[in-house]
């Protein structure tokens, strides 16, 4: 479900972070939910072309590993790398496959990640092979989907995505079908949207605990561009959510 979309997309994706939401409401979220990565390694999961992970970088992390299944994506990611040098190391991997080092990293970060799972089996491995990696204490940080999203609610188009349910059900949840509205040409991905137990109960069986769901903020930069009414139904029924656990 997962390479072959994103290996058509390439370079490509980085235009999703132009997008209203992505711009004002998952990047500052993201970035305010990892707070200050100074001096502390990290581990980015399905790091697509690699904007968190050189985010990082730029904020102070020593060392920071993107991995990608997508081909396409870590060839974007390094292409980028050559141009502007950070230092962000880049390797092709399947996450539930990770060979990533054990007990490495100070932080792991995983954007749309989990929700590519076929099965609850698949994600518990994610996690226990995210949680090898990470030190005794490490924090993990998951974006996706909101899990109980009411795809009945206003439209997202306003914010650059246009969000509907394939009527599939995946191992893990209802499949969903996620377009960037970008110009010239949408984009569209299919991925699941987990349940929420399903998120907790993997975290928990590979050994994390302190989990907390964090809702989606939007930025004051996004305010002051747009004004409050501009987000008010995107903040009444936001479509993504985040979590934070330690391992």
């Amino acid at each position: 479900m997962t390479v072959d979309q994103y290996d058509a997309i390439g370079e490509a994706f980085e235009g999703f972070k132009s997008l209203p939401l992505t711009r004002y409401g998952e990047v500052p979220s993201v970035l305010g939910l990892v707070g200050d990565v100074t001096g502390r390694s990290v581990l980015d999961v399905a790091c697509g072309t690699g904007f968190y992970s050189r985010e990082f970088k730029r904020r102070g992390a020593t060392d920071v590993f993107g991995v990608d299944i997508s081909v396409e994506m870590i060839a974007a990611a390094r292409d980028i790398e050559r141009r502007e040098p950070l230092g962000v190391r880049y390797e092709v991997g399947d996450v539930a496959e990770l060979d990533a080092p054990e007990g490495g990293f100070d932080l792991a970060l995983a954007v749309q990640c989990l929700n590519y799972a076929e099965d609850i089996a698949t994600m518990e491995r994610m996690c226990r092979n995210i949680h090898r990696s990470l030190v005794p204490g490490g924090e993990f940080f998951v974006f996706a989907q909101k899990p109980d999203y009411a795809f009945d609610c206003a439209s997202l188009e306003t914010y650059g995505f246009r969000c509907e349910p394939t009527g599939e059900e995946g191992g893990t949840g209802p499949r969903v079908r996620v377009t960037a509205l970008l110009e010239p040409q949408p984009i569209s991905i299919v991925a699941n949207c987990p349940r929420r137990e399903v998120y907790e109960e993997s975290l928990r069986a590979a050994g994390f605990s302190e989990l907390e769901w964090v809702p989606l903020q939007v930025s004051e930069e996004g305010i002051r561009a747009f004004g409050e009414e501009f987000w008010a139904d995107l903040l009444a029924s936001p479509p993504l959510e985040m979590l934070r656990c330690r391992a």
